[in-house]
């Protein structure tokens, strides 16, 4: 490794360990937006109604870019309140991290969708979408507050207890309601954990300031 790159990376360690405070108060209001726009998601995508598979995955891809968009500008508008850089090396790393897990399940969704014209299963994406969102949310975790990791590993503990649950749809009549309400299920998980978590964060953080 150059010096130059040795002194890049721990100069990142430095400033994520010293900002982890920060970390913390900029993720309460992503996690509460993105929540807000999970559950949104659920209801207008089972309200238009959106059932096949293609516009399905269509529209939660939209949602997806939606509520990344918008964490991006919070973050940005939390950057600029600090009078810090926003495109620092802290946010390329977990950026970084992120990706891989988020481009694999979207591309997840269009494979199946275009390679297998007779697949109008929406419920089955569900399941890879939550392991995929979990694991990328677990690399970000090692960038950002300890909570993070947990928060991932909620995601794939999700999402393979939907494979089981909906596995067996056709002798449970609770799994059964499930696939016939894709949406709603998207917005219980996604929208459902961002904002308990968003609400979480939030009075952990005022009432470590009270402290």
């Amino acid at each position: 490794m150059e010096p130059n790159q040795a002194a890049e990376h721990l100069q990142t360690i430095r400033t994520l360990m010293e900002r982890t405070a920060i970390y913390r108060r900029a993720l309460a209001p992503v996690m509460t937006y993105c929540g807000m726009v999970g559950i949104l998601g659920g209801v207008v995508g089972d309200w238009l109604p959106l059932h096949a598979a293609r516009p399905f995955v269509l529209f939660w891809t939209a949602v997806a870019i939606t509520a990344l968009t918008g964490s991006f500008l919070l973050v940005r508008r939390q950057a600029l309140k600090d009078s810090e850089p926003f495109w620092s090396p802290p946010t390329r790393r977990v950026t970084q991290a992120l990706i891989p897990g988020l481009v694999v399940g979207v591309l997840s969704g269009l494979i199946l969708m275009y390679a297998n014209p007779d697949w109008n299963d929406c419920w089955s994406i569900v399941p890879v979408w939550c392991v995929l969102f979990g694991l990328a949310v677990h690399s970000a975790g090692f960038f950002m507050p300890h909570g993070l990791k947990l928060f991932g590993w909620i995601f794939m503990v999700a999402g393979c207890s939907l494979v089981v649950v909906l596995g067996g749809k056709m002798i449970n009549p609770i799994s059964a309601a499930l696939v016939f309400q894709p949406h709603w299920l998207m917005g219980a998980i996604f929208g459902g954990l961002h904002l308990a978590y968003g609400i979480y964060l939030y009075f952990t953080e005022k009432r470590g300031q009270a402290l």
